[in-house]
């Protein structure tokens, strides 16, 4: 096929055509795993709640691990648009919006836990590559938070940027699973609590 062919109308109309479908696809397997999480599930069996066929499934994302790291990404996207993260918000901030965010949509929270589970077994690449991207991306942001908010006196100056957004992040990540199995956990308590300890001590009366 010549160039001219692959950027006629006709293609770049199949193509957008074929990108609204993978959409409308991934919009429904969203509600999907937000009521019901990831599970002991199959392409064949979410085809069949999602209302495609198991060869539309395969045509758009090849693999049962490709689908759900997808779906959470396209999850995070549309989640982010409907409740922006506040401006100016400290590392421990934004994930405390996050952990608050997420209760409304606990299957998502379980399917993103199953995910980071995969990638640590051997031959799960999709995963592997999707956990680890994700860390090292969340690790830079947070670290580049950390050194705003130590200039604007808000954290200690003497933590290491780097090893402070390690730390919430963890953080983060093991309250909400401890969430997922035991609701009564507090992570909006647990979260302030180690915002306080990050901050700059407040001057003592007698100083």
């Amino acid at each position: 096929m010549s160039e001219s062919d692959t950027s006629s109308p006709r293609s770049r109309g199949a193509y957008a055509k074929s990108e609204a479908r993978k959409q409308a696809i991934l919009d429904s397997a969203i509600a999907v795993f937000a009521s019901r999480g990831a599970g002991r599930t199959s392409l064949r069996a979410i085809a069949q709640e999602v209302g495609v066929t198991h060869a539309a499934l395969t045509h758009h994302f090849g693999s049962l691990e490709h689908l759900l790291v997808e779906v959470y990404r396209e999850s995070v996207r549309q989640l982010d648009r409907q409740q922006p993260n506040p401006p100016d918000a400290s590392p421990v901030e934004l994930m405390r919006v996050a952990s608050q965010r997420n209760h409304g949509v606990p299957g998502l929270v379980q399917l993103y836990t199953s995910l980071v589970a995969a990638a640590l077994e051997v031959d799960r690449p999709t995963a592997t590559e999707f956990a680890t991207g994700r860390y090292r991306d969340l690790r830079r942001k947070m670290a580049e938070l950390v050194r705003v908010h130590q200039a604007r006196g808000d954290i200690r100056p003497d933590l290491d940027p780097a090893l402070v957004a390690a730390l919430v992040i963890a953080a983060s990540d093991g309250l909400q699973t401890q969430w997922l199995l035991d609701e009564r956990v507090d992570q909006d308590g647990a979260l302030t609590m180690l915002e306080r300890l990050l901050a700059v001590p407040e001057p003592s009366p007698d100083a």
